[in-house]
């Protein structure tokens, strides 16, 4: 049996990061995209992440950031996992030395599976909805029938997510995990710790 791991992205306060945590989700987002309105300073970073505890991944999430940027961000924020949202190449992902999740934008077109394994050193990668000149936070959905099945790479499915939907769309896709913004909040950046629970708990249904 596996669980679906669970990750909350979008986090800007200490009081939502610890209610994330007290509510089981494996994982939490700080956005470093300065356009996002879920954007956080790295001095504010730091104090969520430290919130959060040893035991959660705290992921940063970039859109073709300036590498420097990103190891500032590193030297400063104790980050487990750094997430890619834009069109990053491999030897860049790669260069930081640091477990990443690559996010894939579901174009019409797109070759999913090779897409998928041009990462193959990613530790997961991430499915989101496609909207032109927008890297995610979209709100929106795909349909969930292009989600590879029987790969070896973890594959986490974003885009439209809530409480609602989320078990419908894990028993359709069987994915290793989820992973919500807006789908919980009351407004951008502000989590909903009603909706946030109920997700969470919707989400977490044990597979064969």
């Amino acid at each position: 049996m596996s669980c679906v791991r669970i990750k909350i992205c979008g986090i800007t306060s200490v009081d939502d990061a610890v209610a994330t945590v007290n509510a089981g989700a494996d994982a939490l987002g700080l956005v470093f995209y300065a356009a996002s309105p879920r954007a956080v300073s790295i001095e504010h970073a730091r104090s969520i992440a430290l919130a959060a505890g040893p035991f959660v991944s705290v992921t940063g999430l970039f859109v073709d950031a300036d590498p420097e940027f990103v190891r500032s961000v590193l030297t400063q924020v104790p980050l487990q996992l750094l997430q890619f949202h834009g069109d990053e190449a491999v030897d860049y992902c790669e260069s930081f030395q640091r477990p990443y999740m690559k996010a894939i934008r579901m174009r019409p077109e797109l070759d999913v599976n090779a897409t998928i394994a041009a990462y193959a050193s990613a530790s997961g990668i991430l499915l989101d909805a496609y909207r032109p000149g927008v890297p995610g936070g979209t709100g929106e959905t795909f349909d969930w029938a292009r989600v590879p099945q029987n790969i070896s790479t973890p594959l986490v499915l974003a885009g439209g997510l809530t409480p609602d939907n989320v078990a419908q769309a894990i028993a359709a896709t069987r994915v290793y995990g989820v992973d919500v913004s807006g789908g919980v909040e009351s407004a951008p950046g502000k989590k909903d710790h009603s909706k946030l629970t109920a997700f969470i708990n919707n989400a977490r249904r044990c597979t064969a």
